[in-house]
């Protein structure tokens, strides 16, 4: 009789002291405390080296955020200066590494992180250029140009890798936004340490 190597490592770890919790072969095994194991009973998929298919996240390594534009763009004498875009509500702030005060996110650790925007731009005949800027330098870009519609949206989203202490913002590089972008957003969320 042949013995999954998913059931093999919970018996194991049940032995060892941890309780396991897991439906079927195919859902994670969750342990007590934080940490999750996450197992492949497909042996032809499971990398040399790794017997029994295990990876091993740590549970303290959520980071997650998103911020709107809720109030229209009125030029500070900080925004003028550095041209960052600002965002006036959090909606979430997991692990609290987007400081809602300069509108920049600071990396906790060393991961490839997902970003998104959306900034808008209301009766502006002129095109705007909004990028992405990783330790002041910019990552991607996006642009809004069209003259002949009254709302329009600079819109992009990718991957990047960053390091501790790395930030992230949104920097106008072309046009102006005042009076406009009511509805921006700006998120980011890591997808795995590195």
């Amino acid at each position: 009789m042949v013995v999954s190597r998913v059931s093999l490592l919970a018996g194991l770890l049940c032995v060892t002291g941890f309780r396991v919790r897991g439906q079927n072969d195919t859902e994670p095994i969750v342990l007590e405390g934080k940490c999750l194991v996450v197992c492949d009973s497909t042996p032809t998929t499971e990398p040399a080296g790794n017997a029994l298919g295990m990876s091993v996240r740590s549970g303290s390594g959520r980071v997650a955020f998103s911020a709107v534009r809720n109030n229209n763009h009125e030029p500070s004498e900080m925004s003028n200066r550095t041209m960052t875009i600002y965002f006036d509500q959090v909606l979430v702030n997991v692990g609290s590494h987007f400081d809602p005060a300069r509108s920049v996110f600071l990396a906790p650790r060393k991961g490839v992180y997902s970003f998104s925007f959306n900034v808008v731009k209301v009766y502006n005949r002129q095109t705007i250029q909004v990028s992405l800027v990783l330790n002041g330098w910019p990552v991607f870009s996006a642009f809004a140009g069209d003259q002949d519609v009254t709302r329009e949206a600079a819109t992009n989203a990718g991957l990047v890798t960053m390091e501790r202490g790395d930030k992230a913002s949104l920097k106008l590089e072309r046009g102006n936004l005042m009076g406009g972008w009511k509805y921006s957003t700006f998120s980011g969320f890591l997808v795995f340490p590195l």
